[in-house]
């Protein structure tokens, strides 16, 4: 875990820049809510990645702990939503609002095999794809958001450096 000592001025230097303008300034005040609300965005961000793959993860688990096994028909086929149909040994035909989970690589009119919670027919995710898949695209929101905002930063530093430039 990193140290407090190391942390502290870390977060202190990310938030009030270098201290070319005074931060009693009406500029200052301005370029500490610009980087303020960038590290927000971009921890809101890291936080909503974190927590998809966590809801992936526990869907996953709510699926395997009272699992049944299906043949579907996809209905439609869409990159981030599937729809699907299919019929339980009970002989009950579902149709799940929210589609399936793991929708990639799917044609309408292919006929799969799902993984359902029994408890709950709606929760269903194609055989054999589990949480892992969402944590590349996860990760990769999270790799983007972080250098967009490390940009925006920077660009923070250079307005702050010519606005010191300015007033000298």
């Amino acid at each position: 875990m990193p140290n407090a000592t190391v942390v502290k001025p870390l977060l202190h230097s990310l938030v009030h820049g270098s201290g070319a303008v005074a931060p009693n300034t009406t500029a200052g005040r301005i370029l500490r809510w610009a980087r303020t609300g960038v590290l927000i965005l971009v921890i809101v961000v890291t936080l909503q990645s974190v927590l998809l793959v966590a809801g992936a993860w526990r869907n996953d688990i709510a699926i395997e702990s009272d699992m049944g096994v299906a043949e579907a028909e996809v209905l439609n086929a869409g990159f981030r939503r599937s729809t699907i149909e299919f019929v339980t040994p009970e002989r009950i035909t579902y149709r799940p609002e929210l589609g399936v989970l793991y929708p990639s690589e799917l044609a309408t009119g292919m006929r799969i095999y799902v993984e359902y919670d029994k408890a709950d027919p709606d929760l269903v995710r194609v055989q054999h794809r589990t949480a892992v898949l969402a944590i590349i695209p996860a990760g990769s929101i999270v790799v983007i958001a972080w250098l967009v905002g490390a940009a925006a930063l920077a660009g923070l530093t250079a307005v702050e450096r010519r606005w010191a430039q300015r007033s000298a």
